[in-house]
């Protein structure tokens, strides 16, 4: 049961809607298998495949709402199941934010479906743990890491004849290399839908390489610096910032996007002019399903245009409540970049600093979108277009908003899932001034 045809999920929604007495009825189907391996120390650990199938059924009399979920699937199982539903609606309170189930919608098929990802077994998944391994012992290096792969379904339905089914596919990597004497630490990550785009001797190697790089780090004086911020940076900060662009909390006052006396900043030019951010389900390289949670279509959406706030998520209940159009929410992010590589960024610069990646980062000032964090995993000065030596990591108190007025160049995009968002990303490394270090961290 874990991988199901188009019939066969439609066969299920249809019979559980039969079965529902409410006055409306939401299905979300789901279900597939995921591989995995885990390395550390230079050997493999565990590996193994996780299949499961999981039904959700959402009904509702008026206003009172009941949601349950099961992974049976015959006949008695699923009548059980929608009944339970409609017990726990019936003594539910009324929600006074309830919105009806969607009407009839079509779903545009988006590129989340790729045969080689899905094609990923055991020795596939062997192979790429023991070049890791391999690799790193041949340098006197230490790796751990964690390789998974996905291939499943997702089905919605409901009752007033909305139904979408679609295969998804994907793979995620991560590879942390350390020196022997553990002062070293490089790392990288890969998340890509398609598994003809993944190359784990480049993954490996770099962050060997990094490794390596990272021994006998300096200590730099905190302060403000030229920063070189390499895609897993640039996501986690910026991803921060682009999961609140939401209407509601920006029209209550509780986001950067909140007007003085009311209101949104939508139409407001608060960034540089070289950014370009957009949601896209059907790009070809990190396509997304094309409808969201709701059940409402989604789209290709300029959020931010040229600098400019040109779009905000609004939910069914706040669409309707401010008498405007609701918009499904993203399900990935695209930062328009240059054909620049990240060292040609660093050969651009006279003084600076170039970071990998970030990690623990906490909102300090919501208002603000004021983050702190620490880099980590090779962390390098830069002087006269040359990385110089490795420098001790720093911690950092900065906004996503400040960094992108502070723009100096912008290079390639590359996909990347960050640490600190839901969703895919295909966004650029940056070079940005006036970067905010404010103490040191002795951790490499």
């Amino acid at each position: 049961m874990n991988q199901l045809s188009q019939e066969e999920a439609k066969r299920i929604c249809d019979k559980v809607m039969s079965f529902s007495k409410a006055d409306e009825c939401n299905v979300q189907l789901g279900g597939g298998s995921t591989g995995n391996i885990r390395f550390a120390r230079n050997a493999v650990s565990t590996s193994g495949v996780i299949g499961d199938t999981q039904l959700v059924v959402a009904v509702a009399f008026g206003k009172k709402q009941g949601i349950t979920t099961i992974n049976e699937f015959d006949d008695a199982s699923l009548e059980k199941v929608v009944r339970r539903a409609e017990d726990l609606a019936r003594l539910a309170p009324e929600n006074p934010e309830f919105m009806p189930a969607v009407s009839k919608q079509s779903f545009q098929a988006s590129p989340t479906f790729h045969q080689k990802t899905a094609d990923i077994d055991p020795e596939f998944r062997a192979e790429v743990a023991a070049y890791a391994v391999e690799a790193c012992r041949k340098n006197k290096l230490i790796g751990a890491g964690f390789f998974t792969d996905n291939n499943g379904f997702s089905c919605i339905a409901n009752s007033n004849g909305v139904f979408g089914f679609q295969r998804q596919t994907g793979l995620d990597f991560t590879c942390t290399v350390r020196t022997e004497d553990g002062r070293g630490s490089g790392w990288v990550k890969r998340s890509i839908n398609d598994a003809s785009r993944f190359d784990v001797r480049e993954a490996v190697d770099v962050a060997m390489d990094k490794a390596k790089r990272s021994l006998n780090a300096k200590a730099l004086e905190p302060g403000r610096y030229t920063v070189i911020l390499e895609p897993a940076a640039t996501s986690d900060l910026i991803g921060n910032m682009l999961g609140n662009f939401d209407a509601r909390q920006a029209d209550e006052g509780r986001s950067f996007l909140s007007k003085k006396g009311g209101g949104n900043r939508l139409g407001e030019k608060l960034f540089d002019e070289q950014v370009n951010i957009w949601a896209d389900p059907w790009h070809p390289e990190i396509g997304v399903l094309p409808w969201d949670g709701a059940m409402l279509p989604r789209q290709r959406t300029e959020v931010i245009k040229n600098g400019r706030v040109n779009s905000l998520e609004y939910s069914r209940f706040w669409a309707q409540k401010k008498q405007v159009a609701p918009m499904a929410s993203h399900g990935n992010m695209i930062m328009a970049g240059t054909d620049k590589t990240t060292a040609e960024l660093i050969a651009n610069t006279k003084k600076g600093v170039l970071v990998t990646r970030t990690w623990y980062i906490r909102l300090v000032d919501p208002q603000s979108v004021l983050l702190t964090g620490l880099t980590r995993d090779g962390t390098f000065y830069i002087e006269n277009g040359k990385i110089m030596y490795p420098i001790k990591n720093f911690r950092f108190n900065e906004s996503p908003i400040s960094m992108l007025n502070n723009i100096e160049e912008i290079g390639k995009p590359v996909i990347i899932a960050g640490d600190e968002v839901p969703y895919q990303m295909l966004i650029p490394p940056m070079k940005v001034r006036d970067f905010n270090f404010t103490s040191l961290s002795d951790a490499v």
